[in-house]
């Protein structure tokens, strides 16, 4: 039976609270990846522990937004670390996006549209004057025209992505509850898979309090 793909969001620059989580979240019913962001790759200890990880599919949260140039000299910097996932932003633009991928190799490019952070309101706020579902459908094809490996978007919009854009699609923002924390567009695991993710982007649900209980919580809440 194809088993459900999480990425756990490994939110800590704490070397000891992320050892538990890998450690607490390790189970057979799942498919388990450990996402690590910004805050932990830029952390003193945090690249140096990567680079010792073993056996684990690392997904690098680095989020790039920049020239061609300097994204493709970052993907080079970081290919030492043999992670198998790194997300770069859409809006850097189909030049930089083409230029690496170009230089990604084993490495799945993972375009990010807008970030389930913002919604309508906030995007007005900052001076887009279309609907977060029309700017995501756009930057969905973008991601399919420089042959990216997956895309970031939020589970609420994966339908529209998957019109134009036929590989992987990794969903944050999945809470079990109405607790959004500082999320705008969410949904629940059960939905997001029901609408076609392939993967879920799991943090503070999973990694907050008693994490093999909220293992269980989660297996028993696909199940159902």
């Amino acid at each position: 039976m194809k088993k459900n793909k999480i990425f756990v969001a490994c939110d800590s620059t704490n070397i000891s609270k992320i050892q538990k989580i890998i450690k607490e979240t390790s189970n057979t019913e799942l498919e388990i990846g450990y996402k690590f962001g910004l805050e932990f790759l830029n952390s003193k200890n945090g690249r140096n522990f990567i680079s010792k990880l073993k056996k684990k599919i690392i997904f690098a949260d680095l989020k790039i937004h920049d020239i061609p140039n300097t994204c493709v000299s970052t993907i080079k910097a970081i290919k030492d670390l043999k992670v198998n996932y790194l997300t770069m932003h859409i809006s850097s633009g189909l030049n930089a996006l083409k230029a690496v991928k170009k230089v990604s190799g084993k490495i799945k490019l993972v375009g990010v549209t807008i970030l389930t952070s913002l919604d309508n309101k906030i995007l007005k706020e900052i001076g887009f004057n279309k609907d977060v579902k029309k700017i995501v459908y756009n930057q969905a094809k973008l991601a399919a025209k420089a042959k990216l490996d997956a895309i970031v978007c939020s589970a609420q919009e994966v339908n529209i992505v998957k019109k134009v854009f036929k590989k992987e699609i990794i969903t944050p923002g999945i809470r079990f509850d109405s607790k959004t924390n500082d999320q705008k567009r969410t949904l629940t695991p059960k939905q997001a898979y029901k609408n076609g993710s392939d993967w879920l982007v799991i943090g503070r649900p999973i990694i907050k309090g008693n994490i093999n209980a909220n293992i269980r919580k989660l297996i028993d809440h696909l199940s159902q």
